[in-house]
């Protein structure tokens, strides 16, 4: 699946990270219009893991998961982003906000993800 044939769930999976990064480099690294390369590097990442999610439209939020997709490093570098922009993300993209963390955080991970055992 190309990044560009992300729908529905997943799109808004993917809009909804794009917007916590912009966020952060915006507020730690004053970038403006463009992200700064190291959080256009992390943008990329997280797209390109999505892609690859093992429960592609059915996936959980990232915290209730029980597949890590993200190596160690950038998981926790994923989760400062988080904690940083989250509490912004309510005031700035509310709707946004409330589908990721209280419609989408309801979903749990299926037991299995297209054939191997979560």
């Amino acid at each position: 699946m190309a990044l560009n044939a992300l729908k529905g769930r997943l799109a808004r999976e993917r809009k909804t990270i794009d917007t916590m990064i912009g966020l952060f480099c915006r507020h730690h690294h004053g970038s403006s219009a463009a992200l700064c390369p190291s959080c256009d590097a992390l943008a990329s990442y997280a797209r390109e893991r999505l892609v690859h999610c093992p429960f592609g439209a059915d996936k959980p939020t990232c915290l209730n998961c029980q597949v890590h997709c993200y190596r160690s490093d950038v998981r926790e570098r994923v989760g400062a982003v988080m904690r940083d922009a989250g509490p912004r993300m309510l005031l700035r993209h509310p709707i946004l906000t409330v589908l990721h963390l209280y419609w989408d955080s309801r979903r749990e991970a299926p037991e299995r993800a297209r054939g191997r055992v979560a």
